[in-house]
């Protein structure tokens, strides 16, 4: 999900070069959603684009019955990495921000994963977005970190209730990467706290963050579930 961009577009092309095929969800860029399943199609992969709200509740439902429409009775891998961040004080947080956010980052991927749990199967990789927010306190972005923290929570219990089926669930919590959803670390003063707090002294790409995601969602990682790995460069040791 959210594969349009940023860290969904570079998960989206590792899995794809790693043999895949490829639904790309996106809810309004539509423009960027076609490019990534061009590149993907350029070197032989196969891709579509879907489109869904998951701001809506029942966003999940609809992306899940396109899902299913295409690929059938199996899914091999879920990617839940569609997400909106809000820096703003306490004081400044509204109730439509926090329901926004929530609604996103946890409602989403949790009745994404209970609609496609049917074409889940034995060896299946579900993928939830975490974040170094979730771990360590990260200036005025405490609505957003307690979103995370409940994917964390969500790991533990989906690993847990999905073991005996053979499907493996877990998380990867990028640290700061320069992506449109984190743009303030595009700026000067962004990349010098960002290369401040991390023991690799360089900016992240969102490639680095995708090929934690395809280990995790391949066989490589068949013995890994419920946990969430930090992808952060040292941030915060």
């Amino acid at each position: 999900t959210g594969a349009s961009r940023g860290i969904g577009r570079a998960s989206a092309l590792a899995l794809a070069q790693a043999g895949a095929q490829v639904l790309v969800h996106y809810s309004s860029a539509a423009r960027e959603a076609e490019a990534v399943v061009a590149e993907i199609r350029t070197f032989g992969g196969k891709a579509e684009a879907i489109a869904a709200d998951l701001r809506a509740p029942d966003g999940p439902h609809k992306l899940a019955q396109q899902t299913r429409a295409i690929i059938g009775s199996r899914l091999d891998i879920l990617v839940a990495n569609a997400g909106i961040a809000l820096a703003a004080p306490l004081d400044d947080t509204t109730e439509e921000d926090f329901d926004n956010l929530f609604a996103v980052n946890v409602r989403a991927p949790f009745f994404l994963v209970q609609q496609l749990l049917p074409a889940m199967c034995k060896g299946s990789s579900v993928v939830l977005l975490s974040s170094l927010a979730a771990h360590s306190a990260m200036g005025t972005l405490s609505a957003y970190a307690a979103t995370k923290g409940a994917i964390d929570t969500l790991v533990k219990h989906f690993a847990a209730a999905l073991g005996e089926r053979g499907i493996r669930v877990n998380a990867v919590a990028p640290g700061v990467v320069p992506t449109d959803m984190s743009s303030f670390a595009k700026s000067e003063e962004g990349r010098s706290f960002t290369l401040g707090m991390q023991a690799l002294k360089r900016m992240a790409d969102p490639g680095d963050i995708g090929a934690a995601i395809e280990f995790l969602a391949s066989d490589q990682a068949r013995w890994i579930t419920g946990e969430t790995l930090r992808v952060d460069g040292g941030s915060k040791l």
